[in-house]
């Protein structure tokens, strides 16, 4: 068999940089060198791309963020010349600049076939506020949401919080509309709090999504499929603190735990999977997505987001959930990128 050459794409502009890095890390460590050629892009955080060359240097040389070197990839002819080779490419660029669909974009340019969703599901799902309204639409059941957008709140942001007040109440969530990994999220419990908030979400994002705070269990779902997608099992995570903040998800302290399967009743479990297909298909996802949920004490099930490059290592749950569905880590990824291949053919006989 041909091995053929993956484009792995990581790091990136976005708060979710390092994070990026160690999904990468994983995922190269783990494809099947029998089937694929690796070939690294790293992507630095002011958007200049390195070579592999580049790239694998720096990942030798332990280093967890890209800072220096490489340049814009349009005048980086050694970075396209090395893109133009690949067969196939394995975007893991986090958040804004890679998940949000503009990453997707140039590759559908470029005519080169990558994994996970398409350009127009990839900026859906990374703006929340787009998202949740296709939801509300599709009579997903869903949280009570605002949208808030930076310079009304500097115009007047007394009279923003009492929209919020009047709209969401407390306890609530204030979040960068694009973005992810919880960056930039706070909670706010009172009037006292949104001062506070408002600058932390709006320091990533000029829109800003508010929820209400939904009491109930963290559960999550993993698909997988292009024309007929397929749902995992189910998995619970009990973060180590108030909610499932970025140090609970990634700092070495955190003892935050995963569930798998997660301990829900058999009803509960289907009605999960059930919407987490219907919400991937309202949103037009192919490939691979993680579909995010709270479980009330009460049995309810409500949609939280969809992530369309969720965390990729090894211990990350979208591939857990696959692991204990029954797919190992290295089948998944060569399924996934066998999916990004067999969609860009089915195109091409347009």
């Amino acid at each position: 068999m041909v091995r053929q050459r993956v484009a792995v794409i990581f790091g990136g502009r976005s708060g979710e940089h390092e994070v990026s890095i160690v999904s990468a890390r994983s995922v190269m460590q783990a494809l099947d060198p029998n089937r694929w050629e690796v070939v690294p892009f790293g992507v630095t955080r002011s958007g200049a791309w390195l070579t592999p060359e580049q790239t694998l240097q720096s990942l030798a040389a332990g280093h967890t963020a890209f800072r220096g070197g490489g340049a814009s990839l349009l005048s980086s002819s050694a970075a396209l010349d090395a893109l133009a080779g690949c067969d196939v490419a394995f975007p893991l660029v986090h958040g804004t600049y890679g998940e949000d669909g503009t990453m997707q974009g140039f590759l559908e340019m470029a005519n080169l076939p990558y994994a996970g969703c398409g350009v127009a599901a990839s900026a859906i799902g990374m703006d929340k506020a787009l998202m949740k309204a296709l939801f509300r639409e599709a009579g997903i059941p869903m949280a009570r949401y605002a949208v808030l957008r930076s310079w009304d709140a500097a115009a007047d942001e007394e009279q923003a919080r009492d929209y919020i007040e009047q709209t969401i109440g407390y306890p609530c969530y204030i979040k960068p509309a694009n973005g992810g990994s919880s960056v930039g999220v706070t909670r706010a419990r009172s009037r006292e709090d949104l001062g506070e908030a408002f600058a932390a979400a709006f320091a990533y994002d000029d829109k800003a999504v508010v929820e209400e705070e939904i009491r109930g269990r963290e559960i999550e779902c993993s698909v997988l499929g292009n024309e007929h997608p397929e749902a995992s099992t189910v998995g619970e995570i009990v973060p180590d603190r108030e909610f499932y903040d970025y140090e609970s998800k990634y700092a070495a302290t955190s003892t935050t735990q995963l569930h798998i399967p997660a301990p829900l009743p058999a009803e509960v479990v289907e009605r999960v999977r059930e919407l987490a297909l219907r919400m991937f298909a309202v949103m037009g996802c192919e490939g691979y997505a993680r579909v995010d949920f709270f479980v009330t004490a009460e049995g309810a099930v409500v949609a939280n987001e969809i992530n369309t490059i969720p965390g990729f290592t090894s211990i990350s749950m979208y591939p857990k959930l696959w692991e204990a569905s029954g797919l190992s880590y290295r089948d998944l990824l060569s399924r996934i990128l066998d999916l990004g291949l067999q969609r860009h053919a089915r195109r091409a006989r347009r």
